[in-house]
């Protein structure tokens, strides 16, 4: 039922289905106030396991997804812009991990960037309020801009594309990865083919998302039931894409979803 719901309003009121995103991902970042939820994406089961530290082993199938993405080129002294950093994990980890000079985390829900502010204390890395379609940051001022699975709940998804242009240097790249129900795909892959960046890599990466679900399935379920209230531990489910639920997990593993990972180049 929960998952009809959802699908009608992203077919029917996509207005409405980007409104409601936006809220829902503000409500889960003012209802972990401590460091158990830092990563908010599906993961991704690496045929070879990055190596992790102790502290980052618990998100490992998250942070293998950022490795996949952001880790496509070499990032070593570059000034990187994450857009849509969410709880910043995967800002913090691009950070320590794969060398850039400087890492700016960018999101919308104002709770998301004073969590990132309190919580992390890392040399060259900050986070700014800031909106996808319209970042308030100068042209042509980073090498490189990474974006995980969060133009989904763009409203306007082809203006952040032009954004990404925009901000990019010549010869700066686009780190990116996301899902489309497949329906949506063909309009997905015009923006894509409409944005002034040449396409270097395209990859599906639905299979190796959904074994990331299957193996972290437990860890979310539990997450979910210490800190979720109870009337809407169904609907984090969903949005989690723990196993059995239908508008994520279940769509990815019958492919009515695709996952998709991409790497674009600014003409230098």
């Amino acid at each position: 039922m929960l998952s009809t719901v959802f699908g009608l309003m992203d077919r029917i009121f996509p207005s409405l289905a980007y409104a409601v995103s936006r809220r829902w991902f503000d409500f889960i970042s003012t209802r972990d106030s401590g460091r158990h939820m830092l990563f908010m994406n599906y993961g991704y089961d690496a045929e070879q396991p990055v190596r992790l530290s102790g502290e980052d082993e618990p998100d490992r199938y998250s942070i293998q997804l950022y490795h996949r993405v952001a880790g496509a080129v070499d990032l070593a002294g570059l000034k990187v812009l994450e857009v849509g950093s969410g709880r910043g994990g995967g800002a913090s980890y691009i950070k320590r991990c794969l060398g850039p000079a400087s890492v700016l985390g960018v999101d919308l829900a104002a709770s998301a960037i004073a969590f990132c502010r309190e919580h992390y204390d890392v040399p060259g890395l900050a986070f700014e309020q800031g909106d996808a379609e319209a970042l308030a940051l100068p042209d042509a001022s980073f090498d490189a801009v990474v974006n995980v699975e969060s133009s989904t709940c763009y409203e306007h998804p082809e203006r952040f594309y032009a954004e990404v242009v925009r901000v990019l240097k010549p010869g700066g790249n686009f780190l990116y990865a996301d899902v489309r129900a497949r329906g949506d795909v063909p309009e997905w892959e015009q923006h894509l083919a409409d944005i002034e960046l040449e396409k270097l890599e395209e990859e599906d990466i639905t299979a190796r998302v959904v074994a990331a679900l299957d193996r972290d399935s437990g860890r979310r379920a539990r997450l979910i039931a210490e800190h979720a209230p109870w009337g809407l531990r169904r609907v984090f489910h969903e949005f989690a894409g723990v196993q059995g639920s239908n508008y994520f997990y279940d769509a990815m593993r019958r492919r009515e979803k695709v996952y998709r990972r991409y790497l674009f180049r600014k003409a230098g």
